[in-house]
């Protein structure tokens, strides 16, 4: 041959003669087949079987046919090849079917079973034939048995409401029809399983040949996810233009992605048959999703519920006005006091009672005594300028003051006057840089969460693949191009009432002017001082909680869930820092260092989340700056900002230490602050154990239990010691607290009821989905949210209003603790 090598004389004649057995076949034509019928037969590299199989389908109906083949073979270099001929397509496998794993695991099974992708129905009155060519070939030497039997699926369809029972295995996957009824938009396809493995593959395909129904392909097309005993998937009539889907029911060969033992590669080469070893029944059954008439209630439950709480602070801001007003009527009216301000609740008569621990320093000798000053002598009320040369010449900067300042601040038992020396218009200033930063922050911080959760949703959504969020499928309504509308709507609580809370304080603030405007000698000398930086900033904060959570639920999974919790820790620290400012005006954290610390906490909570799992430095090095924060921020506490929180720090604490306890072993100066702390450290190490020895996989989660554990102590020591110096609860503060605790408690209840989980597979998350609770649209973490957004709300009126009982009370008769 001219140009090339010529054929062996061998070869030459294994070419004839299987062109010639192609050519011809068993009779010279294919031979006819019938549905139900086993066909037994050997195949060789010489001859191949072609059987055809002809059937009619009525006008309107979709009919499915399904090919069983079987073949004893399991040589690897000679498999059984069946080509399945339709008009449309073709489809092709081979016997055994190999599957791979990982470490190139391969599993091989013997017996397969396809459905083949059905004929569209056909406008036309009259039947439609049809005839599916079926060949079997192999390239053995040798003769190789096979079985083949094809048959009419009569369940194919599926119908709404009624479920239907089946088994598949990795070779022998399912797939059927659903059609929408006329007066149905959305459905949800429940399946369910009383066996956790062998792991499947839910998938909603539209209606198109061929349908990937095979462990490597079954994610090319439409929507799916992984599942041990239970999924879900919502699909929308919009979405399949045909308004009709197929339903793929894949095995996968290993458990690993449902949370299944991994697989040694140390064995990875071992060919294995599984021809009945991995099975799995299933029932599937699809239900009508909510109407379009339930996402408007839903949207008017959630506003109204809310603006309810509006309607309340109205209701008792009228009140409050209406109080004052006969208050303000009957002070002009009286003839003791003809210059309008009550006499009936003297500051004098609030002091604190004989026997009180915090009178044991005469009242002349309180630093606050010299104080007290006329309006006269004070600056303008009005004037709260920015000049820089007002904060500069503060008296912080004169020595002979900041000697005395160290002074007052040593004496055992101090009072508000002592830690409110400072002009109220600078520190004023000093805590609005609390609101101004937060805003900074908030709008840095959102906007790439904000960019990075679209990404998510997008990638959901034009990859199809439900195993990247883990919501709750037995309760996710899509709205648009999001995948769970309502876990982001019942987040509107939290920026409703910030933003109320907001109003609130802005009302308070402007009171306070107005009084101050007044010169009114109450507002100068009584009451703790008041400065509205950090509550503004609280509600900034309670708005952007609402904000973050919502972007959080548009997707939630390992890496974004620190977005959740990262305004929770800010909240819970300007609680904190609220709660100290109240009684240390003075002396409270600025809101550069205050900021800088929440920043380091973020930071721990990213490393965490990375190297939280598995990583035993980790945790030790965060467990070490736990202790050492600790210890540092007690110090600091202790002696009321007199250790600077240097190097240094530590070394002189332990020199303290070692003079006051060890070498004299006498009684704590500061008693109560010494018991807080005391219990404050004990309760911090004991997280810091637990996380050295636990190693919790939710590391976010960890961090905020911690905040808040030191928020709820700090609190209750504030309210006790109140109480202990015989100060009073007035009624809006005391309701408020009942209100934060029920609500709390109610809150706490919905939280619990876990419905998903990250820290688990996909699959084995989806086994704790459930279905709504609340107008059936809202599930148990919903209604957490709504929860507490309110507890929240309720929390901040206490701190706003807990020490109202003083505002007629002399500073130099308030104690400090």
């Amino acid at each position: 041959m001219a140009g090339g090598v010529a054929p062996a004389p061998g070869a030459l004649l294994c070419a004839l003669l299987w062109a010639a057995a192609v050519a011809s076949g068993p009779g010279g034509s294919p031979a006819p087949g019938a549905f139900g019928r086993v066909y037994r037969g050997a195949v060789n590299i010489s001859a191949e079987r072609v059987y055809a199989f002809a059937y009619s389908s009525e006008p309107g109906q979709v009919d499915a046919v399904r090919v069983n083949v079987n073949s004893s073979s399991e040589n690897l270099q000679y498999p059984v090849l069946f080509v399945v001929r339709q008009q449309k397509g073709v489809l092709s496998w081979q016997v055994p079917l190999i599957f791979r794993g990982l470490y190139q695991r391969t599993y091989n099974y013997q017996e397969v079973s396809r459905t083949l992708c059905p004929t569209e129905p056909t406008p036309e009155t009259r039947p439609s034939d049809q005839t599916i060519f079926v060949e079997v070939s192999s390239m053995a030497p040798f003769n190789i048995a096979y079985e083949l039997l094809v048959t009419r699926l009569e369940n194919f369809q599926l119908e709404t409401n009624k479920a239907f029972n089946f088994t598949a295995s990795p070779s022998q996957p399912q797939y059927f029809l659903y059609k929408f009824p006329q007066d149905v938009d959305s459905v949800i396809i429940k399946v369910v399983s009383d066996a956790v493995y062998p792991c499947s593959v839910v998938s909603v395909q539209d209606i198109v040949c061929p349908v990937y129904d095979l462990d490597h392909n079954v994610e090319f097309n439409g929507v799916y996810q992984s599942m041990t005993k239970q999924a879900a998937i919502t699909v929308q009539r919009k979405d399949f233009p045909g308004e009709q889907f197929f339903v793929v029911f894949v095995i996968k060969p290993e458990d690993y992605a449902c949370g299944g033992s991994v697989p040694s590669s140390i064995h990875g080469n071992v060919n294995r048959t599984w021809n009945l070893q991995r099975t799995k029944n299933l029932q599937v059954t699809i239900v009508p999703s909510i109407k379009k008439s339930v996402y408007v209630q839903a949207v008017f439950f959630s506003f109204l519920s809310f603006l309810s709480f509006y309607l309340g602070s109205v209701v008792v801001a009228f009140v409050h006005y209406i109080r004052v007003q006969r208050k303000a009527s009957a002070g002009r009216l009286s003839p003791e006091n003809g210059s309008g301000i009550m006499t009936s609740s003297h500051p004098i008569t609030a002091s604190t009672p004989e026997g009180s621990s915090y009178g044991a320093i005469d009242e002349s000798s309180s630093s606050g005594g010299h104080q007290l000053s006329s309006p006269e002598r004070r600056p303008p009320a009005g004037s709260d300028t920015d000049s820089s040369v007002e904060e500069e010449s503060d008296f912080d900067t004169m020595p002979e003051i900041e000697s005395d300042k160290n002074v007052i601040r040593t004496k055992v038992f101090l009072y508000l006057s002592d830690l409110s020396r400072k002009d109220r218009r600078i520190v004023s200033k000093k805590y609005k840089i609390y609101f101004w930063n937060i805003i900074t922050i908030a709008v840095f911080y959102a906007l790439p969460v904000i960019q990075l959760v679209i990404t998510y949703q997008t990638v959901v959504n034009v990859t199809g693949n439900q195993d990247i969020c883990y919501y709750n499928f037995l309760c996710a309504h899509p709205l648009g191009v999001l995948s769970a509308f309502n876990n982001i709507l019942s987040n509107v609580g939290h920026m409703l009432l910030g933003f109320l809370f907001l109003l609130i304080v802005l009302r308070r603030d402007i009171l306070h002017r107005r009084a101050m405007e007044m010169k009114d000698v109450y507002t100068l000398d009584y009451g703790i001082p008041k400065h509205f930086g950090l509550f503004y900033a609280m509600g900034i904060a309670l708005m952007m909680e609402g904000v973050l959570s919502a972007c959080y639920h548009v997707c939630p999974n390992y890496s974004n869930f620190q977005f959740d919790t990262s305004f929770m820790y800010m909240i819970a620290g300007l609680c904190m820092l609220k709660l100290y400012q109240t009684r240390h005006p003075d002396i409270n954290a600025s809101a550069y260092s205050a900021y800088a610390s929440f920043a380091v906490v973020i930071c721990l909570a990213v490393l965490g989340v990375v190297f939280g799992k598995n990583d035993v430095w980790f945790w030790v090095i965060f467990s070490m700056i736990h202790v050492l924060a600790s210890l540092a921020l007690s110090t600091q506490i202790y002696y009321m900002g007199r250790f600077k929180i240097d190097l240094g720090i530590f070394r002189r604490a332990a020199m303290v230490l070692y003079t006051d306890c060890i070498q004299q072993c006498s009684r704590p100066m500061y008693m109560d602050r010494m018991v807080l702390l005391v219990v404050g450290n004990l309760v911090n190490w004991s997280f810091a154990i637990f996380g050295l020895v636990y190693r919790p996989r939710d590391f976010a989660s960890y961090i905020l239990g911690i905040f808040i554990c030191n928020l709820l102590l700090y609190l209750a020591f504030y309210i006790i010691m109140k109480l202990r110096s015989s100060e009073k609860l007035l009624p809006i503060p005391l309701f408020c607290i009942v209100a934060t605790a029920v609500v709390w408690a109610a809150a706490l209840y919905f939280f619990f009821q876990t419905l998903s989980s990250w820290e688990e597979t996909p699959a084995e998350s989806r086994e704790k989905n459930r279905p709504c609770i609340l107008l059936g649209f809202f599930d148990d973490h919903d209604v957490w949210h709504f929860l507490s957004a309110a507890a929240l709300f309720f929390s901040f009126l206490v701190l706003l209003t807990l020490d109202d009982d003083l505002d007629t009370v002399r500073r130099d008769k308030i104690p400090v603790f």
